[in-house]
């Protein structure tokens, strides 16, 4: 379970797990930052992983996606190696270095565009070796079992987990936005999260999405 540290500072704690290579995920990201200035919020940042969540069903994926989750086992094993070297606060500045690359940039999830993202962040180059090494993959799947046991399986990326009525941590895949809300915008979105979460027996909302990402 996460620790509720933030708790006693009086800030929500939000746990917000994400896979750098989703632009879905990255746009939730981009709306909770907004939120912390908006409202007294404190997002803990943790990896889930696309690859890990569908390595039991390549066969039924269209190649395309297949090439994809291939390529999605190093962002996430570089992110978590950086975490287990140098702590808990590196993850959330290294998927804001990642991301921006990643979607914002377009530079797409190289071994270039990782190296630059440690570099943005004063983390060493040589972490971007972490990428084609299964040293930490037994942390990388805890981090994502723990969101995964938190939402049910039939789910992808992002998965935010909120308070619920009774306090306990509520948990929920998406808000999936585009482009990231921001200012008032992004406190209303919130504030309707907190208000479905303290529903008991609330689990859905969904439309057809007929935009893709907004990248800003």
């Amino acid at each position: 379970m996460p620790d509720n540290s933030t708790a006693t500072t009086g800030k929500t704690p939000v746990d917000f797990w994400f896979d750098p290579l989703c632009p879905w995920a990255w746009m939730t990201s981009r709306w909770m930052l907004e939120v912390e200035k908006v409202r007294d919020v404190e997002v803990r940042w943790h990896v889930m992983s696309l690859s890990v969540l569908n390595e039991d069903r390549l066969d039924e994926l269209p190649e395309e996606y297949r090439e994809l989750l291939e390529m999605g086992w190093g962002p996430v094993r570089v992110v978590v190696a950086a975490q287990q070297k140098h702590g808990d606060d590196v993850v959330g500045p290294l998927y804001t270095a990642l991301g921006t690359r990643f979607h914002n940039q377009g530079e797409g999830a190289t071994r270039e565009a990782v190296v630059a993202a440690l570099q943005d962040v004063g983390l060493p180059a040589e972490l971007a070796d972490f990428a084609d090494s299964d040293a930490y993959d037994t942390e990388l799947r805890a981090s994502h079992k723990e969101g995964i046991d938190k939402v049910g399986q039939d789910v992808g990326t992002p998965v935010i987990a909120v308070p619920g009525a009774d306090g306990e941590q509520i948990a929920f895949f998406g808000p999936v936005v585009t482009p990231a809300p921001k200012g008032e915008d992004a406190a209303k979105l919130w504030d309707g999260t907190l208000l479905v979460a303290s529903i008991p027996g609330f689990y859905e909302i969904k439309r057809t999405r007929t935009q893709g990402p907004i990248f800003d």
